[in-house]
């Protein structure tokens, strides 16, 4: 069988690409933010706060980490308006992005709070420093040094989970290609594009975790 390659009609349509490619960026960069300062404070909810607080954050985990992305993000774009809630397109997706990251980087934070020693928060108690100070000046930056690799593995995670948000007309870089694949069929083509501009993307924030590592940490991240 011969295939004839044609990329002009995916190239003619660059333009609309790089909207979706950004629109990506632009989600995933915004959930990692919202699903950290999320995932912190369920963390220390879990790790320091009172029982009914920790029942609350492990229900809120463990529906997460049981149920598929796409049903979530069905749920709040198609369930919420029968409570009155409607929702745009892109924010649903950010919302449900935000919620899944939060629930899996819980737990990533919540092992690296584990890891530091007893005897460090004793320390920091025998100052006279009250539990949220403990927490934010004992705890958290070395259990974020700890777990930075993990944490961000599931950053870059959440940015290629992002084109699932295609489903509910989200405008991203896969819903963009599945517009120019539906009028040119040219799909071989048109998502082997997507794919390498996935690839550059996930290089992209990798190189842009570890400067940030780098400016936070003071040292490279060990491979």
């Amino acid at each position: 069988m011969q295939y004839d390659f044609n990329f002009a009609p995916v190239f003619d349509s660059l333009d609309m690409l790089l909207r979706g490619a950004w629109l990506t960026i632009q989600l995933s960069f915004t959930a990692m933010a919202l699903g950290l300062a999320v995932s912190v404070l369920c963390a220390w909810g879990k790790t320091s706060g009172p029982r009914p607080v920790r029942w609350a954050v492990g229900a809120y985990v463990e529906l997460i980490r049981n149920t598929p992305f796409l049903v979530q993000i069905f749920f709040i774009f198609f369930g919420l308006p029968a409570l009155g809630i409607r929702l745009s397109p892109n924010s649903a997706a950010l919302l449900a992005l935000v919620v899944n990251v939060g629930a899996y980087a819980t737990e990533i934070i919540r092992a690296g709070i584990e890891s530091i020693q007893k005897g460090q928060v004793e320390a920091g108690l025998a100052l006279g420093l009250k539990r949220h100070q403990i927490f934010r000046y004992i705890i958290i930056k070395p259990a974020l040094r700890t777990i930075y690799p993990a944490l961000t593995s599931q950053f870059i995670y959440l940015m290629l989970t992002s084109s699932v948000v295609s489903a509910i007309s989200a405008d991203d870089l896969t819903a963009a290609g599945n517009n120019i694949q539906s009028l040119t069929f040219a799909a071989f083509e048109v998502y082997l594009v997507i794919t390498v501009m996935y690839f550059v993307m996930s290089i992209g924030f990798s190189g842009l975790f570890s400067a940030i590592y780098r400016a936070a940490f003071k040292y490279p991240m060990s491979r």
